[in-house]
């Protein structure tokens, strides 16, 4: 396995990718993004560790939506079992997996701490409902803001992680090290990556607020909460082809299809 550097525009070719991969099966990506909510979910509300045990599930499923935008890519069906892919390739599989998740949930709280130290302002309890109101607070609010600046390295770190351990066999800390080389060797490509799904997440918000305007701010909240999931399954499907064309497999001693060839 060899780091493949790839041009900058190919950061907006991986966001055109994702969301047309996702078209090709959307019951299949809706559900199988649906199921990894509810599992994070029912995670979240176990007693005392319900946080810490719904972040650490969060590289595993991430794996498996990507399993599934790989399966999508191939021509294959993505079946509900892909989800739990992370689980289905043994034992030191399935433990190097949890080490990874239980890495990420302690530097996620670890993170909010001190995005709560440095802002001052610790954050307030999540709203049950995603109201206008509710998001212009979260947004207003300087935690939030240090929370995204501390966990940019992190990110980057775990971006590539879960796939290099599962599909190559690298271990956590390894597989953590070569993810952050890979996205820095990337940047270009990264940041346009993400600029685009900032462009396209935008765009939606401002057709909602224009039918806000037109139907009335009830009509937009029915639809709000699932056009937003829908955008998230579509970006976790993307994820998938960052990194399909940030590594080269040794086995094959070439370079993987380009993305240009793909669109």
């Amino acid at each position: 396995m060899k780091l493949n550097i790839v041009p900058a525009r190919t950061g907006l070719a991986w966001v055109k990718l994702g969301i047309t991969t996702f078209f090709r099966q959307p019951l299949a990506f809706s559900g199988l993004f649906f199921m990894y909510m509810a599992l994070i979910s029912v995670a979240s509300i176990v007693p005392i560790a319900g946080s810490a045990l719904a972040l650490a599930l969060v590289p595993a499923a991430t794996l498996g939506l990507m399993a599934a935008a790989r399966e999508a890519d191939a021509g294959r069906f993505p079946m509900p079992l892909t989800l739990v892919t992370a689980f289905r390739q043994g034992p030191k599989s399935t433990q190097a997996m949890l080490t990874l998740g239980g890495a990420y949930a302690a530097v996620l709280m670890l993170l909010m701490l001190a995005a709560a130290l440095l802002s001052g302002d610790p954050p307030a309890p999540p709203e049950p409902d995603m109201t206008p109101e509710a998001l212009q607070q979260a947004l207003g609010g300087s935690h939030l803001w240090w929370l995204m600046l501390l966990y940019l390295p992190v990110m980057a770190g775990f971006w590539h992680a879960p796939a290099l351990l599962h599909w190559h066999g690298v271990g956590p800390l390894k597989a953590l090290f070569f993810s952050f080389m890979a996205c820095w060797a990337n940047k270009g490509a990264m940041l346009l990556f993400l600029l685009g799904w900032t462009g396209v997440i935008m765009a939606v918000a401002m057709v909602l607020s224009l039918l806000a305007g037109l139907l009335g701010t009830a009509a937009v909240q029915l639809v709000l909460y699932p056009v937003m999931l829908l955008l998230a399954a579509m970006f976790n499907t993307s994820v998938w082809f960052t990194f399909r064309d940030s590594f080269i497999d040794d086995e094959r001693e070439t370079a993987p299809p380009t993305t240009e060839a793909h669109t």
